[in-house]
Parts: C-alpha cells; sequence; structure tokens
C-alpha cells in the first residue's frame, strides 16, 4: 500500500502566487528527483478567505516520505510557510487502485 500525506494551508490572497510558486517547485522537485514520490497535487480554494490549499502527496511508503523531509527541495518551500497559516497534515494508507 501507498503512503499518503494531506497537508492543509490557508494563505490570504496577497501571498497567493507567491506561495503556490513554491508549492509548485517543491512539488516539481519530489516528482523529478524522488523515486518514492508517486504523485504531488496541490488544490486551492479560492473561495474562502483566506484560500484553502491542501496538497495531495503520495509515497510508495513511510520511509520515502521520511526522505523527502530531508530534501533541499523542501527546506525551501520551508522557507515560504511565512506565506501562510499551516493547517493540520494527514495520514492515510492508500488502499486502492
Amino acid at each position: 500500500m501507498s503512503f499518503v500525506v494531506l497537508p492543509s494551508f490557508q494563505v490570504d490572497e496577497a501571498n497567493l502566487d507567491a506561495f503556490l510558486s513554491a508549492a509548485r517547485d517543491d512539488a516539481s522537485a519530489s516528482l523529478a528527483t524522488e523515486e518514492g514520490c508517486l504523485q504531488f497535487d496541490i488544490s486551492v480554494d479560492r473561495t474562502s478567505q483566506p484560500a484553502r490549499v491542501i496538497f495531495y502527496e503520495v509515497y510508495t511508503d513511510r520511509a520515502a516520505f521520511d526522505l523527502h523531509l530531508q530534501t533541499p527541495h523542501l527546506d525551501a518551500f520551508r522557507r515560504a510557510l511565512h506565506l501562510c497559516q499551516e493547517g493540520p497534515v494527514q495520514f492515510f494508507e492508500r488502499v486502492s487502485p
């Protein structure tokens, strides 16, 4: 089974473009350089104020996610966290497909 991570964030409109840019950089680098990263989607609800952003990250297992936590691109993304309010991070086991 795969390991799913669902972080969430609240981002003011004034910071949204910069936050999404940093998120896209992290997602792209994760998919390109981490063998254990199977999927990394970014979704935004612009109808809520502040905007709600969630990531849907799928890794081969918990160990692959733990490696993700040590990457330079995640460190770079963490420097953008001043642009948002972090919400809860949820963890799941993916059972299909």
